[in-house]
């Protein structure tokens, strides 16, 4: 195969990846908690023989979360929570503890705090929050101290990773850590806020229609080079 549909492959591969990337930003666009993704694309160069001749690939293996907080909807709820500043809520999945900003949460028939999909909102010792049986009012101040009728019962745990290029993004709002989460102590919580996805759509449309034409400027150079090579062959045979 040519070197130039070498390059260009790659190049359409990476599009692709990044279109679905996009897509998937517009899909969350009204997603409690959710943050926007990126392709990272970058260049590196492929030995083609010994006399030191090398072609540049494309490689779009790369993955960028956009941590901007989103805005903050006031819905009232008791145990509606988001956070002001940098920080996630820690929550126990089945795959292991997970860092989320969907702060949509509810009280499970065992009294323990779960998010919607019934995962564990942890405390600052990565243990579940229990509200006691037959309690009234459920209290959470700005530095995260859970109370039932006014007494504390614990402390909402806030976390970090001590490097964001760390952050794997799961399903929905989920993200593995990576090893040693730190707790933080300069956020603030607020009772009775979500926050919002910080995916503006204008900005994704715009920048769907810019890799489609990418996209297809790339199909158009593949269909013409083939058509340039089969051109050849048909020559060198007649």
């Amino acid at each position: 195969m040519d070197n130039a549909i070498y390059a260009a492959l790659t190049r359409q591969s990476g599009l692709m990846r990044e279109m679905r990337t996009v897509a998937n930003n517009i899909a969350n666009a009204n997603t409690t908690g959710f943050r926007r993704e990126g392709v990272v694309f970058s260049e590196y160069m492929v030995s083609l023989n010994r006399g030191g001749e090398t072609l540049a690939m494309a490689n779009a293996r790369g993955r960028m979360i956009d941590l901007r907080p989103g805005g903050l909807t006031q819905t009232g709820g008791t145990l509606d929570l988001a956070l002001e500043g940098d920080g996630f809520f820690m929550v126990q999945t089945p795959q292991g503890n997970r860092l989320t900003r969907a702060g949509a949460f509810a009280l499970s028939p065992n009294g323990e705090i779960v998010d919607m999909a019934g995962n564990q909102l942890l405390d600052d010792g990565a243990a579940p929050i229990a509200i006691p049986d037959g309690t009234k009012n459920i209290g959470i101040g700005s530095d995260g101290t859970v109370s039932a009728d006014d007494q504390p019962v614990g402390r909402v745990g806030l976390f970090a990773t001590p490097d964001p290029s760390l952050l794997q993004h799961e399903a929905g709002t989920l993200f593995d850590p990576g090893p040693n989460p730190q707790p933080l102590e300069d956020a603030r919580v607020r009772q009775g806020f979500i926050e919002e996805s910080n995916v503006d759509p204008v900005l994704e449309i715009s920048r769907m229609i810019e890799v489609q034409r990418a996209y297809e400027l790339g199909q158009s150079f593949l269909e013409n080079e083939d058509q340039r090579i089969r051109n050849v062959i048909v020559s060198l045979t007649r």
